[in-house]
């Protein structure tokens, strides 16, 4: 009896230090988020001198491209921050002032919720941009990116229903 329960609480600590086999995918999460700096950084070097001879919709499409960029830096950010304390060890920066309010309070729910609103906000960027230079696009190419967006949203509102539902079961099980 006392041999199973060591092999079983040695194999229990094991499972649960795997968990640090997640640490490096938020650290090459965090160099994907340098590698966005460094194209957000490239593109505003690129079009500043320019920016005086641009049109209204060449602008527009710029700055929708650096705000889709800021988009994507916020949502690894989110996925680091939440999957790291979610998945891996919880963040010891409780006192420190920058800390955002959201950390430690995203479980992996909300997580999920967050990233596909955040996919769906990309999403709807990308489409206004093709709509800003629509001449520049096929008939067949615009449907194809509705559809993708389409299927981006209803993907949202069936997981935020499928939580709704999930959370509403727990309640009456509790």
């Amino acid at each position: 009896m006392i041999k199973v329960s060591l092999i079983e609480r040695v194999l229990e600590r094991g499972l649960f230090a795997s968990r640090w086999l997640m640490a490096p995918f938020y650290v090459g999460l965090v160099l994907a988020l340098i590698v966005l700096l460094v194209v957000f950084v490239h593109d505003i070097i690129d079009e500043i001198p320019a920016l005086a001879t641009l049109d209204e919709a060449k602008v527009i499409l710029w700055v929708l491209t650096l705000i889709d960029l800021s988009l994507a830096a916020n949502l690894i950010v989110m996925v680091i921050f939440a999957g790291y304390e979610n998945f891996v060890s919880k963040m010891d920066v409780a006192g420190h002032p920058d800390r955002p309010a959201w950390m430690g309070t995203i479980d992996f729910s909300a997580m999920k919720l967050k990233l596909m609103a955040s996919i769906v906000a990309i999403s709807a960027i990308q489409l206004l941009k093709v709509f800003m230079s629509i001449e520049s696009y096929t008939h067949e190419n615009i449907i194809f990116l509705v559809v993708i967006h389409i299927t981006f949203v209803v993907s949202g509102v069936l997981l935020a229903l499928m939580d709704y539902i999930a959370d509403k079961a727990g309640e009456h099980q509790h």
